[in-house]
């Protein structure tokens, strides 16, 4: 038996956004919901302030494989020209442990499908009619969040908000090229929130930056920079005065999530998974603000990967060792 060894520039090739890897994606929340998975919790290793590592995986009963992901965030290498994030993905027969595939991918694997579990929330839980959509960020996320949301909603507009004037002004013109559609700063958040349908936050914030009383009927907010104890992009009242609050999975982010700011039991919350499969029965109210806690999960990992092998042998790419 061989390992298929598989980079980056063959995934890019195979697997784009498109609505297969959002199938996969979408998923593997459902997984989560009929209880079929074995996930441990994130293994969190810290270097110093700005390094660490992280490994998530999952085990879904009556898949052929399993993936453990390894990510990296070394946050002082755009000093050195390097990426401050990058992963690979390990898959596994369920059957032998053999390693049938390794994705040497610089961390679009855990980028695609990331982006891809914000359209599934929006897909699920936004207004059905979006005019102008809001970003804030201006880093990989805030690109494959907005690339992704395109598959499941139409929208006429983008505002972006970021640090730097620099950043936001290419983030603009690269969006604009991709989406077609006006892409324009928006230096003040208030009005980026007040003015959108949905709003994406994509930031590693450790205080709120959106607040409650920006809040207004027909709004969706998906929040996926908060990963960490620590973190946090939306202030409590946002998420105490929300029609509506889902996540990914309610135990992890009660830990790293936005869920990690909300006294137990304030409030209740959906697990993503549930709507999806039905299990809570969900029908958006009319006017409602909802809200979407997003960490990432390795039931994530392990559906891109098995979606990305079978691709990968379709097309025959990578390299067998």
């Amino acid at each position: 038996m061989g390992t298929l060894v598989v980079t980056e520039a063959e995934l890019r090739n195979c697997l784009p956004i498109d609505k297969g890897s959002l199938g996969a994606t979408e998923q593997s929340f459902s997984w989560i919901s009929e209880g079929r998975i074995s996930m441990p919790p994130v293994m969190h290793i810290d270097i110093d302030e700005d390094s660490a590592v992280d490994t998530k995986g999952a085990f879904v009963n009556g898949l052929e494989h399993l993936a453990v992901k390894i990510a990296t965030g070394f946050f002082r290498n755009p000093q050195i020209g390097l990426p401050s994030c990058s992963s690979i993905i390990a898959l596994m027969s369920a059957k032998t442990g053999a390693f049938d595939c390794i994705f040497l991918d610089n961390g679009y694997l855990m980028n695609l499908r990331t982006g891809l579990a914000g359209a599934v929330a929006a897909k699920h839980l936004a207004p059905q009619e979006i005019k102008t959509v809001g970003v804030v960020g201006t880093g990989v996320q805030a690109r494959y969040q907005i690339e992704s949301l395109a598959l499941v909603r139409r929208f006429e507009r983008l505002l972006v908000s970021g640090r730097s004037a620099a950043s936001v002004s290419s983030y603009c013109t690269e969006m604009t090229s991709l989406l077609g559609i006006p892409v324009e700063p928006c230096q003040s958040l208030a009005e980026l929130v007040t003015s959108a349908q949905v709003v994406v936050t994509t930031t590693p914030a450790t205080e709120p930056i959106i607040m409650a009383e920006w809040l207004h009927t027909d709004l969706h907010i998906t929040a996926m920079g908060s990963d960490l104890p620590g973190k946090q992009e939306l202030h409590s009242n946002v998420l105490e005065r929300a029609n509506v609050v889902v996540c990914d999975v309610i135990d992890q982010c009660v830990i790293g999530g936005e869920l990690q700011n909300l006294g137990e039991g304030s409030r209740k919350v959906l697990e993503l998974g549930s709507i999806i499969s039905g299990a809570d029965q969900f029908s958006r109210p009319t006017g409602a603000v909802t809200i979407c806690d997003l960490t990432g999960t390795g039931a994530q990992d392990t559906a891109i990967a098995v979606e990305a092998f079978y691709r990968v042998k379709a097309a025959k790419l990578g390299t067998s060792l």
